[in-house]
């Protein structure tokens, strides 16, 4: 250990002469402590939200999908699908094709995106685990069924409990029609469940068979987009890359972050911004700490002359005290992860602090993550050294003879 660091601690834990220095120095610890403690417990609570979106979002979105660069649909052969789910990485993959159309249910109507599938779906997405009415069922001999989202349900008042009665769906066709032609094709879905995954998708989506689908909007073999889920040990950027190749340049390969990049984005920008205020907050209460600071300072100027006696420069005094701010502000990081992890087991254990209303969970979700301690220590470090800063430089400016008068 260095002089001046050896010197430093000293003048932290030695009785000062004055008990004001004492609390003022405590204030600042505890200061620094409760600023640590809330930067971490705030991107704890964002990492808790964003596990949780996600968690909710990879029940429709799958971790890969290929979709077009141009258009609304492609066609993938049966030679790149057997290369596909030949590759180490992927476990899955489905086929689907979406169109926005017009669902009517006895006296109720309304849009929506009518989503077909294929077989595969379900083991890519989970969807049939999140179903919480009826069953998942897309097609029974030459019956079609549907399985709606909840909100979509609620909005045309579908009956899963009624199997006579169907939903028509209405499409627009693709081609144009004389005057007196019907620009609509019209076909009829059997409510068979109910999704309840997030509201977006629960406001939005009615899934139908891949064959429903194609044979509504009046296509063959066109698909919208290519649902891959890989295997537990895949790596999703090499994955990526594989599956890209296969399908060429003229479709687009997007993981799971790109497809909900502008949500995702918002939410990080949102978690980084609430971190920069308390951020800004923790400056004020670095004042404390300089107040502290320049009254240790103060008191051992005597202390300071005799160093400066003995040989030692400006710039080893400076090094004393901001030894000692960084001391001061470690004591108090520490104390604040202590907080900090307290904090968090008593609302993963009690649930301390609960949402209102009706949501998905019933408390704020909270999630550490090293990195997160990592960011915060450097942060608060830098800001106990920069308020560390005006009382080292006061202290080199002490000459090495003072005159008491």
């Amino acid at each position: 250990m260095n002089l001046s660091l050896r010197i430093a601690r000293r003048y932290l834990f030695a009785k000062k002469s004055t008990n004001a220095i004492n609390i003022i120095t405590g204030i600042a610890v505890f200061g620094i402590a409760l600023g640590t403690a809330a930067l971490i417990l705030i991107l704890a609570v964002f990492n808790g939200f964003e596990d949780l979106i996600t968690q909710m979002f990879s029940h429709f979105d799958p971790e890969l999908k290929a979709s077009p660069k141009q258009g609304k649909v492609f066609v993938v052969d049966s030679a790149q699908l057997a290369r596909l789910r030949g590759l180490d990485e992927v476990a899955h993959v489905s086929r689907t094709l979406e169109e926005i159309a017009f669902f009517e249910y006895q006296d109720e109507q309304d849009f929506g995106t009518l989503k077909g599938v294929d077989d595969f779906f379900s083991r890519v997405s989970g969807v049939d685990t999140m179903v919480r009415e009826g069953v998942y069922r897309l097609k029974e001999g030459d019956k079609a069924f549907a399985v709606s989202g909840v909100g979509l349900r609620n909005r045309l008042g579908l009956n899963i409990n009624e199997p006579f009665t169907p939903m028509t769906v209405y499409m627009a066709k693709r081609k144009e029609v004389g005057p007196f032609g019907q620009p609509f094709r019209k076909r009829y879905l059997y409510p068979a469940g109910t999704f309840v995954i997030q509201q977006e998708y629960d406001q939005k989506y009615i899934l139908a068979s891949l064959d429903f689908a194609q044979e509504l909007m009046g296509y063959r073999d066109e698909i919208s987009a290519l649902e891959i889920k890989l295997t537990p040990a895949a790596r999703m950027s090499g994955a990526k890359e594989a599956v890209q190749e296969i399908l060429g340049d003229q479709v687009i390969v997007k993981d799971r972050y790109e497809q909900e990049e502008a949500f995702l984005k918002l939410m990080n920008m949102e978690k980084w911004l609430s971190y920069a205020i308390v951020s800004l907050m923790m400056l004020m209460v670095a004042f404390n700490m300089i107040g502290a600071l320049w009254m240790v300072v103060l008191e051992k100027r005597h202390d300071i002359a005799i160093l400066k006696s003995m040989g030692g420069t400006d710039a080893f005094v400076r090094r004393i005290f901001l030894n000692e701010g960084l001391l001061l502000t470690l004591l108090g990081i520490g104390i604040g992860f202590g907080i900090a992890l307290l904090l968090y087991g008593a609302q993963k254990q009690f649930e301390l602090l609960r949402i209102p209303g009706q949501f998905v969970v019933p408390a704020y979700p909270a999630s550490l993550r090293l990195v997160d301690f990592l960011t915060v220590l450097v942060t608060v470090a830098a800001i106990g050294l920069l308020a560390s800063w005006p009382p080292s430089r006061r202290a080199a400016r002490v000459p090495a003879v003072i005159r008491e008068e």
